[in-house]
């Protein structure tokens, strides 16, 4: 489904992780500015995904102007994305070296799944909507348009995982915050990289892929056998529940365009 969105907007290059016999996927390796203008990384593994030749690919991709998107989710799912130093060091995740500087944040949020240790943020269940905190000032991320007003709703998931700006205070900074359906507590949702001499490329990290996946827009698609949380109708039961986020997704492609003003 974010495929076809995406394609209402540009070119869409949508594939898996293919990685060849030197074990690091061609198409990554060989990420080119005449190709592309922008990379989104969904860190669906459970820590071991890109090479170090990866990593170091998608960093030469931003440092000559491209966008960057990655979003991962709970412990330590795309836990290689510390390895890009363009947007990594804003992702926070259960691996001692990669923790959020925050000590008090080291503990379960989601205390149903006890199968999944922190970062595990619950911002509600699965085809349920989160209502966003925006951080001033509002970025162009956030708006629904001239005298439209701001997005207030992204889907909600039982365990996201933990981002923030705290090691990279200079070029990114917080641009929404969710607030725990389960402790009260607030966290980081989307961090935005501006442009920098060295990362001339946007970029753009999310604490949970399930932002934009297929079951969180529409549980009749389906869920892997090992979901086991109860999902929501909310989102099925409301008119319009996802215009705000077909209108971020459409926002993040506009800003992560090379020549976006």
């Amino acid at each position: 489904m974010l495929t076809e969105l995406l394609a209402t907007q540009a070119k869409v290059t949508a594939r898996n992780r293919t990685p060849d016999s030197a074990g690091s996927d061609p198409v990554i390796r060989s990420l080119s500015r005449t190709d592309f203008d922008e990379v989104w990384l969904l860190g669906t593994d459970g820590g071991a995904g890109f090479t170090d030749e990866e990593c170091a690919a998608v960093d030469a991709f931003q440092r000559n102007g491209g966008g960057v998107f990655t979003a991962r989710d709970h412990q330590n799912m795309g836990l290689w994305m510390r390895k890009l130093r363009g947007v990594g060091a804003c992702n926070f995740f259960h691996s001692e070296a990669a923790r959020d500087p925050d000590s008090n944040r080291w503990s379960r949020d989601d205390r149903e799944t006890m199968t999944i240790d922190f970062p595990n943020y619950h911002s509600g269940a699965n085809g349920d909507l989160q209502r966003i905190v925006p951080v001033a000032p509002l970025h162009p991320l956030l708006r629904r348009g001239p005298a439209q007003g701001v997005i207030e709703f992204l889907p909600a998931h039982p365990h996201e995982g933990g981002v923030g700006c705290q090691l990279e205070r200079a070029r990114a900074r917080s641009v929404a915050r969710g607030r725990s359906s389960t402790t009260g507590r607030e966290f980081d949702l989307i961090v935005a990289f501006d442009r920098s001499p060295e990362f001339p490329g946007r970029g753009v990290v999310e604490s949970s892929f399930h932002h934009l996946a297929d079951y969180n827009w529409d549980i009749s698609r389906g869920a892997p056998s090992f979901v086991t949380e109860p999902p929501s109708t909310k989102i099925r039961d409301t008119p319009g529940a996802l215009d705000d986020t077909r209108t971020y997704v459409r926002n993040l492609v506009q800003w992560l365009a090379p020549d976006a003003g």
